[in-house]
């Protein structure tokens, strides 16, 4: 989080009935431990379980077999799978990879859950320590820094390679696109398309947008002065040429759309509307990977309405709460120092109970349709 063909090359059946297929969490901790402006390379490699770390796996175990959810979005940071000094590419810091790894295999593996790879980088690369605003844009040929789309690639072949026999990973492309020219974000997306399926792998892919990816923002230019292109101008451009690919979709419900407010004052069914009718007309799914409200009845309700909807609509396959995680400790990764986190056990920086008690229970959890859910085979649109 934080803040033209008119049928898509990339399009699959349209009388396939639409229906919730994945309902779950984000798992966000791979990305700690750099924030420090000013200090360039802070908290790299790191340390695990210190500066960072994946999941809990009594948290895994309690989200499987008891709230009955089936996909995990498990965060990393690009800068700490390849190291700087390697550059972006096919070469990995294997220590970190190992870990994630382990997180991934163990909610895929021993819990029998589907994952979304998430590199948490809002498509930069280099410069973590003031995400989300610092980092090259990957791509952009006038910053002789920046890693290049052809990196980009790379490293998204090696990592699908590492993952082709796992049918239960999802490949989200990168987190939150924001303040880059949306033909670059594609470009970069359809690259990370093509190496993933060059190495075989069949799995479902997200494709993010521009404009942090929002759902209410889709079919809005964005940028200090609008320069860049609207998504909903561009994205329909994407191929898969397996037809598995979905867009990744955030929405938060706070004034600015940011998740960073305890009030709700953004409804989602309207909000979403213009993106829902955009998807129907390029006969192309999306899931929303990142929403959150805060600890109050407004909130609650509107959460509710959202995900109401998005059940409505067959252009919606899934959803992904922000955010547990096994670091997060009384810190809020949504909706205001009220909520606190999804993760069991918690509390809020005031000693109250956290989301995973207040929220998850009111407006969450009642909307996962557990019997309908996505439980055996390779991700997919179906």
């Amino acid at each position: 989080m934080y803040w033209k063909p008119l049928v898509s090359t990339l399009s699959i059946a349209s009388s396939v009935l639409g229906k919730i297929l994945y309902a779950g969490v984000n798992e966000s901790g791979g990305e700690f431990g750099v924030w420090s402006p000013g200090n360039v390379g802070f908290g790299l490699p790191g340390r695990f379980n210190v500066d960072y770390s994946f999941i809990n796996k009594t948290t895994v175990d309690i989200f499987v077999d008891e709230e009955k959810i089936n996909v995990f979005r498990v965060t990393f940071l690009m800068e700490r799978m390849c190291p700087l000094s390697y550059g972006l590419g096919s070469r990995f810091n294997e220590t970190y990879f190992v870990h994630f790894a382990d997180a991934v295999n163990y909610i895929t593996i021993a819990k029998d859950a589907y994952v979304i790879i998430d590199p948490h980088n809002y498509m930069r690369y280099n410069e973590p320590s003031q995400q989300p605003f610092s980092g090259s844009v990957i791509g952009n040929s006038s910053d002789p820094t920046a890693a290049t789309t052809k990196q980009f690639q790379q490293f998204w072949s090696e990592l699908a390679r590492r993952f082709v026999h796992n049918p239960k990973v999802i490949f989200g492309i990168n987190n939150e696109p924001h303040d880059m020219p949306t033909e670059l974000v594609l470009e970069n997306n359809q690259a990370a398309i093509n190496g993933i399926r060059a190495v075989g792998a069949r799995q479902l892919i997200l494709a993010p947008g521009n404009a942090w990816t929002g759902g209410h923002s889709w079919t809005e230019k964005s940028g200090p002065a609008g320069e860049y292109a609207p998504s909903s101008e561009v994205m329909n451009n994407l191929f898969d040429p397996v037809h598995n690919t979905a867009l990744d979709i955030h929405e938060y419900l706070d004034i600015d759309f940011s998740g960073s407010h305890d009030e709700c004052a953004q409804p989602g069914p309207s909000n979403l509307a213009a993106l829902t009718a955009w998807l129907k007309e390029n006969r192309m799914k999306a899931i929303i990977s990142e929403f959150g409200g805060g600890n109050n009845q407004n909130c609650i309700d509107m959460l509710n309405e959202m995900l109401e909807y998005i059940a409505a609509n067959d252009e919606y396959i899934g959803w992904v709460a922000w955010a547990a995680g096994p670091l997060w400790g009384t810190a809020s990764p949504c909706c205001g120092p009220s909520t606190g986190s999804l993760e069991p056990g918690g509390v809020t920086v005031n000693e109250t109970p956290n989301a995973f008690e207040t929220v998850w229970p009111a407006a969450l959890k009642p909307n996962i349709p557990v019997r309908g859910l996505k439980r055996s085979g390779i991700s997919s649109l179906r």
